[in-house]
């Protein structure tokens, strides 16, 4: 059984986010990212997740790692909007150690290189995760691929690009397809774009309200945060909202907006679609807007037009599938290579 509060709660997320709650009041928001630091390296080295760069030119890209490759595929794992490569954590305490796991930044993020030269479009990004590819040599046998929200995006778009270094490929909840109606979050974002607005995008958030209806935003699971870990989180965040933006404006403009959907009949390998079937919150009482970040019924879309894709739907999941449901997407995933490699599946969860 999918242990899910339990599992939530394990997120590093929360897991530094309680320890920047004691000394938010007091303490200059460089210590809290000191101290985020220092809890997500203590759960990496738990976990068995070690930490290395890697160089394409000036370039310099961070990742963290466990295992080698082996007859098995390697997995890459690439990251949502503003996160980073340690919140595949939650779901990494739940896969195999047999396996050979890669997490790295997504460009501009945590130690990958920020500049204000990079592209930041989808295809820029791909190029930039290709260059990380190359580096590590991870294209030496063909891999799994696996990428969340904005990264879902940008790894089924390198699916189309670089179909001989993907062996197979999952999209959680993957961002950049076309609906046949928009829905309530993104003509929001829409408006915002007219009014040049751009302060106000709800997945920035600069004050402790606007981050908890980001969580609320993002989350099907009701999660009670103190307004200082509220503080805390947007205290860690604030210094990188310019960036952010750049990078939020530059995904959502006309180049970039569509390029999943754009490139998905080119994707030619077997094929993980994962997404929470839940994205709001039905019941009475929590006086919730009716927003949702993707909408669930792109899992179709994709299904239409990838041969070899298989679909799983979560209950009482929204966005955040990796946060909400870190046991169950490990499982997923497992089963899902074991499916389509035939690969040994006797070992069990952690």
């Amino acid at each position: 059984m999918d242990m899910l509060h339990a599992d939530v709660w394990f997120h590093p997320l929360w897991v530094r986010t309680s320890l920047n709650a004691v000394v938010v009041s007091r303490t200059p928001s460089s210590l809290d990212s000191q101290r985020a630091h220092f809890q997500n390296r203590y759960w990496r080295r738990t976990l068995g997740m070690q930490v290395r760069y890697v160089h394409h030119g000036d370039y310099q890209f961070c990742y963290s790692f466990r295992g080698r490759p082996g007859h098995k595929p390697s997995i890459l794992m690439l990251h949502g909007f503003s996160a980073h490569k340690d919140m595949w954590l939650s779901v990494v305490k739940f896969l195999p150690k047999n396996l050979h796991l890669v997490c790295v930044d997504m460009p501009g993020h945590e130690g990958t290189t920020r500049s204000s030269l990079d592209d930041l479009s989808i295809d820029g990004q791909v190029k930039r995760v290709h260059q990380f590819v190359e580096c590590l040599k991870l294209n030496k046998k063909p891999f799994h691929l696996i990428g969340t929200s904005m990264g879902g995006h940008v790894a089924g778009v390198y699916a189309a690009h670089y179909p001989s270094d993907v062996c197979s490929l999952s999209l959680v909840c993957p961002a950049g397809l076309q609906y046949s109606t928009d829905n309530k979050f993104v003509q929001r974002l829409k408006e915002l774009q007219d009014s040049a607005a751009i302060h106000k995008i709800p997945l920035i958030p600069s004050t402790p309200e606007e981050m908890s209806e980001m969580l609320q935003l993002c989350s099907y699971v009701r999660f009670k945060v103190p307004q200082q870990i509220l503080q805390g989180l947007v205290d860690v965040r604030i210094p990188h909202n310019g960036f952010y933006r750049k990078l939020f404006l530059e995904i959502v403009s006309e180049k970039s907006r569509y390029s999943l959907h754009q490139n998905m009949d080119k994707i030619k390998v077997p094929t993980q679609i994962i997404w929470g079937k839940q994205d709001q919150d039905k019941e009475k009482g929590f006086g919730r807007e009716d927003l949702q970040v993707l909408d669930v019924s792109g899992a179709d879309i994709l299904a239409k037009s990838i041969a070899n894709c298989q679909v799983e739907l979560l209950e009482n999941c929204g966005h955040s599938v990796v946060m909400e449901r870190p046991r169950k997407t490990a499982k997923l995933i497992v089963d899902f290579l074991a499916s389509v490699h035939g690969t040994d599946n006797n070992k069990k969860l952690n």
